[in-house]
């Protein structure tokens, strides 16, 4: 018989009052919200994402967002004010205790902010979610540091300069073994989830800044650090909440990554689905200077609630969904 019943009854309470603060959060700095498509005619070619495909019965192809990033960026080139939406996004080939294939997703932009600015936000909205219950969890403090800074203080490694043979030494010496061939940016992550990451202080917040531009996706180079871009993550303990960006705005440069990373999907022998159009036309049309980021609200309540898996705060799971 089948286990038929929904899986997560405790934190349903706890969802409903995440969204309605989320809802607050912005509603009180004037932040509009928007809904854009779920399903779209073209997909984003970063190698680290996988769309999931759709196909009418007719025969017609569709991609389910990984994210609302691109229509969301279309609406601020049509002139849109500052924006946020909370999003289900579905990515493949990410199952397992901190991830769901289909997911909740809170994703805003800010006009006039750089990076650093919308990250100390993202620190400001979750200390206000935490205290919407005296049962929840509260990080103790955050810490501020680049990307470079830290490899070289944990690792003693230039993240900058090292290639991948000397990446992957210096995962061997400290135990961060994975099975597979991995490239230079394939090392860096490793490195960031098995070595570095595990070592942060499990109540505390870090805003890792300043990625490689190798791992910029659309971030702009950042000005302060040559060979670095306008990139920060987000972690509460080991767990990544957030990811932000500077936003490029240059249409050139988009392009040029843009065919890096289908070169590198092609390299890799990952799908090539087509190429989202639109966007290209919006940065064409002008960007305006803005800051975005995109939060796992599912992420954020496993924190609040000390959970420690995903299927814990979610009803329905790809293995019961």
């Amino acid at each position: 018989m089948s286990d038929w019943r929904p899986r997560a009854a405790p934190a349903r309470p706890a969802r409903a009052r995440l969204l309605a603060g989320l809802r607050a959060f912005f509603a009180a700095r004037g932040v509009l919200e928007v809904e854009t498509p779920v399903l779209a005619r073209g997909a984003p070619q970063d190698p680290m994402l996988e769309s999931w495909e759709a196909q009418a019965p007719g025969g017609e192809r569709g991609f389910l967002q990984t994210s609302p990033e691109y229509p969301m960026k279309r609406l601020l080139a049509d002139g849109a004010p500052d924006i946020y939406q909370i999003a289900r996004v579905f990515r493949g080939g990410e199952t397992g205790p901190r991830h769901n294939p289909e997911f909740t997703l809170l994703e805003w932009y800010r006009l006039g902010l750089d990076h650093r600015a919308l990250a100390r936000e993202v620190v400001a909205l979750i200390a206000d979610q935490a205290a919407l219950s005296p049962e929840w969890r509260t990080p103790r403090g955050c810490e501020e540091i680049a990307y470079a800074d830290l490899f070289q203080a944990t690792l003693g490694v230039d993240p900058l300069a090292a290639d991948a043979a000397a990446l992957e030494q210096v995962a061997a010496k400290h135990g961060g073994t994975v099975g597979g061939e991995l490239d230079r940016d394939g090392w860096l992550d490793a490195l960031i989830s098995l070595v570095i990451a595990p070592r942060f202080p499990p109540d505390r917040l870090t805003i890792l800044h300043d990625y490689p531009e190798s791992q910029a996706v659309l971030a702009r180079p950042c000005a302060a650090r040559p060979g670095s871009a306008a990139r920060f993550e987000l972690y509460w303990g080991d767990l990544e909440l957030a990811n932000g960006y500077h936003e490029l705005t240059d249409p050139e440069l988009f392009r040029q990554r843009r065919e890096r990373d289908i070169a590198q999907r092609r390299a890799r022998g990952q799908p090539l689905p087509p190429v989202d159009a639109h966007l290209e036309a919006a940065l064409e049309s002008g960007l305006p200077d803005c800051a975005g980021v995109a939060l796992g609200v599912d992420r954020l309540l496993m924190r609040l609630l000390g959970a420690s898996s995903i299927d814990q705060v979610i009803d329905f799971p790809w293995s019961r969904a």
